[in-house]
């Protein structure tokens, strides 16, 4: 078995994943912004796992999501989504990416309905 940890955390741009979500392609889809920025604005099919929450829900990650289904992670532009694909890859999930832009370049080159903030 190959040690991933090590390699860089793949990256998916807003226009793969508008592809992806059009498709209906399988996927498990994390955003990890606070409720008030779901609020805001949101794609919908996203899970939220807010990141002010983790102790409530890190414990519980293994029931609620499948470590061997291809899981796309969002967040505003980027980084909270980095952090959050390197700890799902530390705890055995074998196919995260990151959605590079977050919801900001969502909203910017897919579809502008969708609120910036």
């Amino acid at each position: 078995m190959s040690n991933q940890t090590n390699q860089p955390i793949p990256n998916i741009t807003v226009l793969e994943l508008a592809d992806s979500l059009q498709s209906g392609t399988a996927l498990q889809l994390v955003d990890v912004r606070e409720p008030a920025e779901i609020a805001a604005a949101s794609i919908e099919g996203f899970e939220n796992f807010p990141l002010s929450e983790f102790a409530e829900w890190s414990e519980l990650i293994h029931s609620r999501l499948d470590p061997e289904a291809e899981t796309l992670v969002l967040c505003h532009h980027g980084m909270r989504s980095a952090h959050m694909c390197q700890w799902l890859r530390d705890r055995g999930f074998t196919k995260v990416k990151n959605i590079s832009g977050g919801i900001d370049a969502y909203s910017q080159l897919v579809d502008p309905s969708v609120p910036r903030y």
